[in-house]
This record gives structure tokens, sequence and C-alpha cells, in this order.
């Protein structure tokens, strides 16, 4: 058996020259060799191709490293390039055309700021003169009920219309207003031109934020923004002082002439020196869908609306009681039309006065909110704590207006101060924040005035409280100039707008109810002999420390305190809810890239 086994291959090469291969390599089959050869055989080139690189000399690397930093500076240029150039590739006008136009924006909101502080020392010798004292309610009535109901229509011709004109026109028609109001030779006169300077007021004050948003890069705007805000501020202390030294040196009417040259000025440089930027608007549309751009049957339902709760709100519980089927029907009345609102809303989408898609934005209805609060503490509380001051302290109307002075300067300083601080470090959320807590605290400590509260006590309480509002005040309108795109900001800033001068036009009226109702108690309280508390109202706040029998004036003092005090726990419950609208709104800043203007 053993001899039919092939005999074994001997090795006829020396020990030197055998083949180093795996012992398991003798078994391989032809192909596997091949295979084994041609993998030597690539990894011989590889190693001579390292070898060849290697070799090179290093100034590729050098060049390769110049390449990228070329490139990178390149990019760097072309993002400066972008943070200097708006959205329709004009860039940025800067130097003394931005100056100018800046200068003319805040005149035109220190015009319908005045507006608003110099007309009530001009009431008592309009109301001499043209015999009209029950028309006093109407002189301001009047022009908030057109500027409220007209504020978020104007939003929708920024948006499609030109900005330049809309502004232009606007700020004509309130010279118009106040022109008639100068020239007017009777009470009805003279109502009539409050509600056409109320139809331009509408558009001033936001259009001169969307005009801003198309002068000065997102980063810088906060700066801008609360220059410009600084002015309600500033109008507020000017007013009382400019209506006094016209009232009693001139005439009432050149409260209202003031207005005529400074908004030419206005005019003039935003028609010579502001670049209308081109946006893309189709004009192909047919002239019923032109007119559906702007909403009309939104428009139709929400104007009534507004105009039904103003109307409750001014004659309640003062014309009417609060009871009356009057009061209670226009409450109705706006309760459904402003259901039907939203649902036209729903229903037009992109149509519609305000998208539901910018609306349920989360920094949009979370800064409206902010806002609104806000506007209702601050607003309310510039009508109620000089009537304090008069009432409790017994200062006359100017001095009222003095003593006032150290909350209205901290919110002008504080309202620049943001702005610059904004500018720095990009983030403004953290002011909302910090404007509720100042406010909330602020106020609550002004709800613990006494009749002796000392110089020191009520001026320190006013700055604490004002400078929580200059804080925090423009930031939501910050907000949804960040998170909108550049074509939705005027709807954007129309709607915090709005809410702002809602929530102040609303909770005026909540106060002076609480007011009056908890003054009367507390005069049949605190002073019993008098029989009808009713007539403490009668006598006004400026005439009780002469009108009012001396035994007695102690006890009304008291009752006017308290009643006061009432009203400023109710600015301080909305400051503290301002703080939901605060911590919901978005951490996002303002120095970011250009293009994040439009993520949502």
């Amino acid at each position: 058996m053993d001899s039919k086994l092939p005999a074994p291959t001997s090795s006829v090469l020396p020990a030197s020259q055998a083949p180093t291969i795996a012992p398991s390599a003798a078994s391989m089959t032809e192909d596997e060799r091949e295979k084994v050869s041609t993998r030597e055989g690539e990894q011989t080139d590889a190693d001579a191709t390292v070898s060849e690189y290697q070799a090179e000399p290093a100034v590729d690397e050098k060049q390769h490293e110049l390449t990228q930093q070329a490139t990178a500076a390149s990019k760097a240029g072309q993002s400066i390039r972008q943070t200097r150039t708006r959205d329709d590739g004009t860039e940025y006008p800067t130097g003394l055309k931005l100056g100018l136009i800046s200068l003319a924006l805040c005149l035109s909101v220190f015009l319908i700021a005045l507006d608003n502080s110099i007309i009530a020392t001009a009431i008592p010798k309009i109301t001499d003169q043209f015999h009209s004292l029950p028309d006093v309610g109407w002189y301001g009535s009047a022009y908030l009920l057109t500027t409220a109901a007209l504020q978020l229509l104007f939003g929708r011709f920024y948006t499609f219309f030109s900005i330049k004109w809309v502004y232009l026109i606007a700020i004509a028609i309130f010279e118009l207003g106040s022109l008639i109001c100068g020239v007017a030779n009777n009470s009805v006169t003279l109502i009539i031109g409050r509600a056409v300077a109320g139809i331009g007021s509408a558009a001033i004050f936001s259009g001169a934020l969307i005009i801003l948003a198309y002068s000065v890069p997102l980063e810088k705007r906060p700066l801008y923004t609360g220059m410009i805000g600084s002015m309600y501020g500033i109008a507020s202390v000017s007013g009382p002082l400019l209506g006094g030294v016209f009232t009693d040196k001139v005439t009432w009417r050149w409260c209202f002439f003031i207005n005529l040259p400074i908004g030419a000025v206005a005019i003039f440089v935003i028609a010579f020196f502001f670049p209308d930027p081109h946006r893309e608007i189709t004009n192909d549309d047919s002239l019923v869908q032109r007119i559906m751009r702007f909403d009309p049957f939104g428009t139709a339902v929400f104007m009534p609306a507004i105009i039904c709760l103003l109307l409750a709100l001014q004659w309640g519980g003062t014309t009417y009681e609060w009871n009356s089927w009057r009061i209670v029907l226009l409450l109705v009345f706006f309760a459904v039309l402003i259901c039907v609102f939203i649902f036209i809303q729903y229903k037009q989408q992109e149509l519609g006065t305000v998208p539901p898609r910018i609306i349920f934005k989360r920094s949009v209805w979370s800064s409206g909110f902010f806002s609104f609060c806000v506007g209702a503490s601050f607003l309310g509380s510039v009508y109620y704590l000089p009537i304090w001051f008069q009432a409790v302290k017994g200062a006359s109307a100017v001095d009222s207006g003095i003593m006032n002075l150290p909350m209205l300067l901290s919110v002008v300083i504080a309202s620049i101060l943001s702005g610059g601080l904004i500018t720095a470090i990009g983030y403004y959320t953290p002011f909302m924040l910090v404007c509720s807590v100042f406010t909330a605290i602020g106020f609550g400590l002004l709800s613990t005035f006494q009749p002796d509260t000392s110089r020191p006590v009520w001026i320190g309480y006013q700055i604490l409280a004002g400078a929580g509002v200059g804080f925090g005040m423009q930031q939501p309108l910050m907000a949804v100039q960040t998170v909108l795109d550049i074509n939705d900001v005027p709807t954007g800033t129309s709607v915090i707008v709005f809410l702002q001068t809602l929530g102040g036009a609303l909770f005026v009226s909540v106060a002076q109810n609480i007011f009056t109702n908890k003054l009367i108690e507390y005069v049949g309280e605190y002073v019993p002999q008098i029989p009808d508390p009713r007539m403490i109202l009668a006598v006004g706040a400026t005439s009780i420390q002469t009108a009012v029998d001396p035994a007695f004036l102690p006890g009304v003092t008291q009752a006017y305190n308290d009643a006061l005090t009432r009203t400023f726990l109710i600015f301080a419950a909305m400051a503290t809810a301002s703080i939901i609208g605060a911590a919901v709104t978005e951490w996002r800043s303002v120095k970011g890239k250009k293009i994040e203007m439009a993520v949502a």
C-alpha cells in the first residue's frame, strides 16, 4: 500500500534561495498565487507614490493654507457687505443721511406723544371758550377711536404700498387734524379735528419703526429703537410745561399749531433722504384681487368692534351705569364682532389683516401679550399719578407734572440705555424680564403711598417703576423684527403697537371705575358727615384743598389716597402678568446673520 504513494519532491534549491512563503502557500492554486503577486505589486506602487509625495516641496502646503485664508477673508467681506445692505440690495444709509432720518423719525413720534400730553393742560381753557364741559371726554376719545381702529389696516398699507409715501401721507393727515383743531371755532369742529389727527397717528409710530428697519441693520437697531421710544417720555415731560406756557401766555390754539413746523421738518427729511425700498409686489392682479389684499371684510368687522369696546369703556360708569342696556349691548357687539374677525382671519390666511402664521409665531404672540400688559401699567400710571400729587399732596397741575418727572426721566434714560446694551450683547429677552420684575415691584411700592409719604420715597419708587418700563417697553418691537421676515415686519409692528395702545386704553377705564367706586366708598366710610359722597367727584382733584370744609379735608384726602393706591395695585398686577410674555419669548440675538430674520 505504501509503495503506491508518490515519492515526495526533494528541494533542488539551496536554502538561501528558497522562497519565504507561509507554509500554507504550498497548497495555493495558481490563481491564488497570481492574486498575491498582484497585491504585492500594488503595495510596491503605493509605497513608491508615497515616497514621491513626500519628496514634493513644502510650498504646496503653504499655498493651500493661503488659499483657505483668502476664502475665509472673502466670506468675511461678503458678510460685512451683507450687514451694510438691505434685502432689496440697497445699502443702508449712513453718516449725515442716517442722522437726519433718525432725527425725522424722533420728531414725528414726538409729535403724537406730545399731542397726547399737551392737550390735558388746554382742556380747561377750551371748555371755558366753547362752554363744552360735557364734550371733554370726546376730545380724547375721538382721537383714540380712530387711532386704535386703523392701526392694523395701516400695517397692510405699509406691506403693499410705498413705505415712504404711506408715512408721509400719515404725517400730512395728522398735520391736517392739528390745523383743524387749531382753527376750530366750536367744540364739534375740534372733535372732528381730533378724529382726523387720530387717523394719521395710527400710522406714525409703527411707520417710524418700519422705516428704521430699512435704515439700520438689525444688530444696531435696538439703540435707535430706544431713542425713538424715549420720545414718549420726553413728550410726557415737556407736554404739560409747554401746554401751560401756551395756554397762559399765548393761546390754547398753539398747543395744536406747534405740530405744524415739527411735522414739516419730518416730512421734508423723509421725502428727500429716505430711499424707498424696492419690494416685489405684483401689480398684475385684477382690481378685486388688489382690494382683497387689504382684507375688506375683516376691516369692516374689526373697526366697529374696537369702536364698540372703546365707547363702552368711555361711557361705562360715567355717562351710563355699567349695567345699562347701552353698555351691555356695546360689549356684546364687541364680543360677537371680534369672534367674526378671528374667523375671517382663519379663512383668509395670507389675505387676512393679521395672517395666522404671523400671530402664531411664539415670539409674536408672547411679546404682544407683554406689550399689552406693560402698556396697561405705564399709560395708566401716567394718568393717575399726577392726580395723586394734586389731590393728596395739594400740588398744582404744573407742579404735579414736575413731581412726575422722576418716573418719566427714568423711562427715557432706561430706554436709551437698554438699546445700547442690546446693541452690545445682542439679546433683548433679559431686559423684558428685568422690566417685568422692576415694574411690578415699583408699582407695588406706589400702592403703599400715604398722605405723609416723604419726597425721597415717592421719588425713589417712581425711578424704580420708570426704569423697569424703560428697560422693556420697546423690546417686543425688537422681538418681532428679529423673528419675522422683513416683508412681515409692518404687520408684526402694527400688532405690537395696537396691543400696547389697547392695553393703555382698556386699563385707564378699568382704573377709572375702580377709583370712582372706591372713592365714593371711602368718603362715606371716613367722612360720614358728608351727605352725598358723589359730591366729592364733582369737586375735582385740584380743588379739594380749597373747596372741602377744613374739618373734612383729612378724611377726604385719605379717601383719595386709598382710592388711587388701589389703581396702582391694578397696574402692579398687570406688570406681574407681563412676566408670562417675557418668559415665553424666545432668546434670539439681533447680532446674528441677516438670514436669521426669516427664521421662525
